[in-house]
């Protein structure tokens, strides 16, 4: 295959002592998927957007990158537009930030022709063009898309269109970056089946940057592992996900946690090096376990992992000066593991009781029956795709008001009756963990103020409050200086234990987490997951209702599990039965569209997520293959009737079980998913 991108020796800073990048070298071939991976600051997003000449002004960039032969480091900014969009284009994290919110989606989309097509095509004709790039791409309702503002769609259809615009022009080059970043399960399975529908029509490469690896294991063919802004492992992915040879490569999968069981996580100590921090030696020689005194001064270069000739731009290559010393010793045997406590009874008193809820948000019906329950000593995840009602239901418990209709009862308490003290003193007894601890966490406070804070509004004596916080530090492993720093002054991993700190300080017993480590690496999600198992299986801890799309994630930390599909609870029960033997045919879709190490994607694209509501009967009825394979008189069920609410159960009327057998003695559908 021709070569169509090419980095040697590329160097990026940003000011005398910042070198953000150093020495990186990629090849990119027409029509492969090279995959990017690394924790934060490791210079992942630094090195694609310095192959696309998108750096700011302040940037210092030294090196080769060659574009179809064109070095693009020099180039002028008249040129480097000419060739974006046209022979190299991005994907971008956050559509939201990269769409003009005053354009209709279409338009911005068509605008990409109109600027590289040539014969130029009218505005009516781009506009059409770009409803049949969408249809390529599988967009449901492409032509309401199309029409729509960028705010006026989901996160899904967002990145989906954004695919459509990089591709409008046919590149050669495809870069994305974190593509797939903080959606559920099968919207990220659309983008990543988008992205190999554009790499398929227009024959480009496709550069695919990501901190989650079982999303780089199941598109990648080769895959480059990124620290402190050096290429430390590179190679074919099943070699290098099946045999990895660098300690930090090793740490990094032996973090990630699996949908298959709960098991032991492996965490790597310390932290990487800040970016621009200097650096001597091997970078992770501070975290390595295997580290001897020449790594502390020599600089390690890549070179084949078995010590056999090969080539760089193919071959399995490590930056290690002792690949040997790994080549026979698993991640358990070079860090710690973190395993997952001994099953607990749940207590026999319930802490929250959610029956039929029903609840809008901004004028739409967002809930229609949700009922979930969540016993003392007990975590429960609530889990199901954008718009299935997860972040209403959990607003609407920590509102503890009255509910539109349906009954709520927190802690014994029916919420429809709390008068204005009870709902002050009740506030104390019921905390919540939010996504992102940036937003929640005031910039200006030290971190003891905030621990303090909730304790200060309970007014508890000041010496009492500073031997709690300094109690909370210990807990959630912070270090006691932390204390005086600020949340700024923090990492990410760092902010969500104050996060969590704060939310202990009052000792509540209802604790309700909302994706608590979805922004996070796989590292320091792994150290997050640890300390939850700990201070959810202590003597006294807090009931827990976990909120995620990160069903991994579920796995290792919740009970039980409860399912929702559009406003409505479809599965619950114990999570090692959901998981393992999923009834609902709505709950067997979600489990076979994580990408799981280990196991490759599914081939095409899952079913469409986005489908308009039923009038009548079961709303999952457009996706199932069950009612796809039913004879059409056992049809009218799901057309007519809605299935029983989901207590402890299954709201389907052809639930299965056993690997899809049907309960009920009728044939499974042949379209029916395996269980995974």
């Amino acid at each position: 295959m021709s070569t169509v991108l090419e980095l040697r020796d590329l160097h990026v800073g940003f000011g005398p002592e910042h070198a953000a990048v150093r020495g990186v070298d990629l090849v990119l071939r027409r029509g492969e998927v090279l995959g990017l991976v690394g924790e934060s600051g490791a210079g992942k997003t630094v090195t694609a957007l310095a192959a696309l000449g998108l750096l700011p002004s302040r940037a210092t960039v030294r090196g080769s990158v060659r574009l179809l032969g064109t070095e693009l480091v020099g180039l002028p900014v008249r040129d480097l537009a000419r060739l974006r969009g046209r022979r190299i284009a991005m994907v971008f994290q956050d559509p939201l930030a990269a769409f003009t919110p005053v354009h209709r989606v279409g338009d911005q989309i068509g605008e990409v022709l109109r600027i590289h097509e040539r014969p130029r095509p009218g505005r009516r004709s781009a506009r059409q063009r770009a409803v049949e790039l969408l249809t390529e791409l599988r967009v449901p309702e492409p032509q309401r898309v199309a029409r729509a503002y960028p705010h006026e769609l989901s996160g899904g259809l967002r990145q989906r269109a954004m695919i459509a615009m990089a591709v409008a022009g046919r590149p050669d080059v495809i870069v994305a970056d974190e593509p797939t970043s903080a959606l559920d399960v099968t919207a990220q399975a659309e983008i990543l089946a988008a992205l190999e529908d554009a790499r398929a029509a227009t024959g480009a490469a496709l550069l695919l940057v990501s901190h989650d690896l079982g999303v780089v294991a199941g598109a990648a063919d080769r895959v480059a592992v990124m620290y402190a802004g050096r290429v430390v492992e590179t190679g074919p992915a099943h070699r290098l996900f099946g045999n990895p040879r660098m300690p930090y490569t090793m740490g990094l999968l032996a973090a990630a946690p699996r949908l298959d069981a709960a098991h032991a996580l492996s965490q790597m100590p310390g932290a990487p090096p800040a970016p621009g921090e200097p650096v001597e030696g091997c970078a992770f020689a501070p975290r390595c376990p295997v580290a001897r005194p020449e790594c502390e001064s020599d600089d390690p270069v890549l070179t084949p992992a078995d010590g056999a000739p090969a080539r760089a731009d193919d071959g399995h290559l490590v930056a290690c000066l002792h690949p040997g010393v790994t080549a026979a010793r698993t991640a358990a045997d070079l860090y710690p593991t973190s395993a997952p406590p001994a099953p607990r009874p749940p207590g026999d008193v319930t802490a929250l009781r959610v029956t039929a809820l029903r609840a809008s948000y901004r004028g739409r019906r967002a809930v229609h029956h949700a009922d979930l329950q969540v016993r003392r000593s007990e975590t429960v995840a609530l889990v199901g795709e954008s718009g299935a009602g997860k972040s209403t239901t959990l607003e609407r418990i920590i509102a503890l008001g009255a509910p539109e209709s349906g009954r709520i009862e927190v802690l014994g308490r029916d919420t429809a009756r709390l008068g204005r003290s009870e709902v002050r003193r009740m506030r104390g007894r019921v905390q919540i963990v939010l996504q992102d601890p940036s937003a929640t966490l005031d910039p200006r406070m030290t971190i003891a103020r905030i621990i303090a804070e909730p304790l200060e509004a309970q007014r508890a004596p000041r010496d009492r409050t500073a031997a709690r916080v300094r109690e909370l530090l210990a807990e959630v492993e912070l270090d006691p200086g932390t204390a005086v720093r600020r949340p700024p002054q923090l990492s990410g991993g760092q902010r969500q234990r104050v996060a969590l700190a704060r939310a202990l300080a009052v000792r509540p017993e209802l604790l309700l987490l909302d994706e608590p480590v979805s922004a996070l690496d796989v590292s320091v999600q792994a150290g997050i997951i640890a300390l939850l198992r700990r201070l959810t299986s202590a003597p006294g801890s807090p009931a827990c209702l976990l909120v995620s799309h990160d069903l991994a994630v579920v796995r290792q930390l919740a009970d039980r599990v409860v399912v929702m599909h559009g406003g409505r609870t479809v599965e619950s029960g114990p999570v090692d039965a959901v998981f393992d033997r999923p009834r609902h045919p709505y709950t067997r879709l979600l489990l076979s569209a994580v990408p799981t190490l280990g196991r490759p994607r599914p081939a095409g694209p899952p079913a469409a997520f986005e489908e308009a509501a039923a009038a009548t009967g079961c709303g999952f009825r457009a996706r199932c293959p069950v009612y796809r394979g039913l004879p059409a008189e056992q049809r009218l069920s799901c057309e007519r009737d809605l299935p029983a609410p989901a207590v402890d159960g299954v709201a389907c009327h052809f639930p299965h079980a056993d690997g899809g057998m049907p309960l009920r003695g009728r044939p499974a559908s042949k379209g029916h998913p395996p269980v995974q």
